[in-house]
């Protein structure tokens, strides 16, 4: 008899919220592989095909979700890929779409919501477009946030690109995130 339980690939770097994650989509009746980054996920594709991934955007060491989701989706075009991120930019979101990814989640997202995310691939014309525009300090959060990535989160080095000084830097992301 074939198996007929999707395959889940959850690439995390952060073990315990992996092996929840994992848990969790276990009981909606995933079988699921974890692969802390790039270089495991593409050891598991060797002997796997998954129809479905979920894939951190900042991992530790030299794996990058963008990277993730760009082999993924060479690996298979079909696959449904959700990119969650805690560090979620206009940017990276277009950048994932692009290389492939079904959809991009900001965290915290539950399986709740990335299951929704793997049923909603197809755009949505309907989608109410608001009224409310982009405020100046939602953009420099965006902007403080998308070179943090790109430099591996070396606040003096964002800082130099930023061109604002290490103190300001510090105390503009120890300030809550305007809505």
């Amino acid at each position: 008899m074939p198996n007929t339980e999707p395959l889940l690939l959850i690439i995390e770097d952060d073990d315990a919220f992996a092996r929840t994650l994992g848990r969790s989509f276990e009981r909606r009746g995933y079988k699921v592989l974890l692969a802390p980054g790039l270089d495991e996920a593409q050891e598991l594709l060797k002997d796997h095909n998954p129809g479905y991934a979920v894939v951190d955007l900042k991992l530790k060491g030299n794996s990058s979700g963008l990277a993730c989701v760009q082999m993924l989706h060479a690996h298979d075009p079909e696959m449904l890929i959700v990119v969650l991120t805690g560090f979620a930019s206009i940017g990276t979101a277009v950048e994932a779409i692009k290389l492939g990814a079904s959809q991009y989640l900001a965290k915290p997202s539950n399986t709740d919501d990335i299951e929704a995310a793997f049923g909603h691939v197809a755009g949505n014309t309907e989608l109410e477009l608001t009224n409310r525009s982009t405020s100046i300090k939602t953009l420099e959060w965006e902007r403080i946030h998308e070179v943090l990535a790109e430099t591996d989160f070396n606040i003096s080095e964002a800082a130099r690109r930023l061109g604002m000084h290490r103190r300001t830097l510090a105390r503009k992301l120890e300030k809550q995130r305007v809505k």
